[in-house]
């Protein structure tokens, strides 16, 4: 399936206009490390450098909420999402929660 969404975190597409504004929404996702996830970064924060197993986490959970974002973007039958932006949070004891939110709107080619 090509994708047909357009995802951007600017305020607007060049050569598009907005015909319709459908809504904000918003796509989330919630991940663990695990116990060997924890150890590993345990044992990189001793030694320094760069936390691969954590930024590897958030990588995957940023991606997970992007593909939320597109499922609700379809719902609304949108095809641009625009403005998006990412909070990222760690809640509870090694859960990261990454939300990535925009505005659905639906475009179309500048005459």
């Amino acid at each position: 399936m090509t994708d047909d969404l357009i995802l951007a975190t600017m305020p607007s597409i060049p050569k598009y206009e907005v015909e319709e504004v459908l809504g904000v929404i918003y796509g989330s996702s919630t991940r663990t490390r695990g116990a060997g996830g924890r150890i590993i970064s345990g044992l990189q924060s001793l030694t320094g450098g760069k936390g691969t197993a954590y930024a590897e986490e958030i990588e995957k959970a940023r991606k997970e909420a992007i593909d939320d974002l597109k499922k609700e973007a379809r719902k609304l039958e949108a095809n641009g999402v625009l403005a998006i932006d990412f909070e990222t949070a760690e809640i509870l004891e090694g859960f990261i929660l990454v939300t990535a939110y925009g505005t659905a709107v639906k475009l179309k080619i500048k005459n």
